[in-house]
């Protein structure tokens, strides 16, 4: 904000609410709720113009200065979201949290959910056959750990990386719609084309903090039996996600009780490249026509065609390693992957 938005005593009693819990959310566009619309001012109204195609208004003057501001309808703002959170923005919905009867002055208000790319869980801003993926990277020495989870699902998963091409070849088989990473993350060209990005404080990934937090979300005493006890890094990562999570959803998030180990062993191994010029799931244009998976998706239901995809990233391409280090490589059977996924 602005020296002169900062000074409060300058601006009428709504602006003043507004400027504080703008403050306390500088990272978010905060759509203000004003009877049935939602309301958007100064930077966030001109940036939400742009990305929404919407109209720019201003509204009287605060401070001295006309205010801009842009509005979307309240009963029509799933639309509008969507959009804004598939250009990787993050929402503070602020709602009236007091009686308007009885207020003296603006009816209180309160931010009461953060929606962001990568914690999206109402059906109307997710895409029906494809994970909505929020990640978390902790970077140490060239090496790293990784977490992921499907917020929807509780689906909670954390892996260690040995290299940035293994990070990469992971950023891509999984293509998060959010990726948390540390201020101090030296490695952003990995990043490059991938949006949402959210840098956090380094001691959100404290390696004690974040055994705590996971295991008190768990309900355990330790991750020994979840095979995770040894994954420092991966550890690191998840309890900066889970930490994140909580803090935008808030609630406690009771539907993720299960942490899985993933193994790059049990996986095809292929660099970023390989596997963007597969077109497994994504073709070169970003798009999803004429793509493996778009041939062979025949699935009933959204939940299949989501596990299909996961099957199709994890163990399908050109070759499958073999444990004999003579003969590294076989075909893949794609027969048996089809058969399993046609009848879902």
């Amino acid at each position: 904000m602005s020296a002169a938005q900062t000074d409060l005593s300058k601006h009428t009693p709504m602006m003043q609410q507004y400027l504080k819990i703008k403050g306390q959310h500088p990272n978010e566009l905060v759509f203000y709720r004003m009877g049935d619309f939602y309301e958007l001012f100064y930077e966030d109204a001109k940036k939400a113009a742009e990305l929404m195609d919407i109209t720019l208004t201003a509204r009287g003057q605060s401070g001295g200065n006309p205010i801009p501001m842009a509005g979307i309808p309240f009963h029509s703002s799933e639309g509008y979201i969507a959009r804004l959170v598939r250009a990787g923005q993050s929402i503070a919905i602020c709602e009236q949290i007091g009686d308007p009867a009885t207020s003296k002055g603006p009816v209180d208000r309160q931010v009461v959910r953060i929606v962001t790319p990568g914690t999206l869980s109402d059906d109307a801003y997710l895409e029906d056959r494809r994970d909505n993926l929020l990640v978390s990277i902790y970077s140490h020495r060239e090496q790293f750990g990784f977490a992921s989870l499907d917020i929807s699902s509780g689906r909670f998963a954390v892996s260690e990386l040995d290299d940035l091409e293994a990070l990469q070849g992971e950023l891509q088989r999984l293509r998060p719609a959010e990726i948390l990473i540390s201020e101090d993350f030296p490695y952003e060209d990995v990043l490059e084309g991938f949006t949402g990005i959210r840098r956090q404080g380094p001691w959100l990934f404290e390696s004690d903090t974040a055994r705590r937090v996971i295991t008190h979300q768990l309900q355990v005493r330790d991750l020994t039996g979840f095979g995770c006890e040894d994954l420092t890094l991966a550890i690191c990562a998840a309890g900066c996600l889970l930490q994140y999570a909580k803090e935008t959803q808030r609630t406690a998030l009771p539907h993720i009780r299960k942490l899985t180990r993933e193994r790059r062993d049990e996986a095809v191994i292929m660099d970023a490249a390989s596997r963007r010029n597969l077109e497994i799931d994504t073709n070169l244009m970003g798009g999803h026509l004429h793509t493996l998976a778009w041939v062979m998706d025949r699935t009933a239901t959204s939940m299949g065609g989501r596990e299909l995809r996961r099957w199709l990233n994890r163990h399908c391409g050109m070759s499958t390693l073999y444990p004999s280090a003579n003969r590294r490589y076989r075909p893949c059977s794609t027969v048996s992957i089809t058969s399993r996924f046609t009848i879902c």
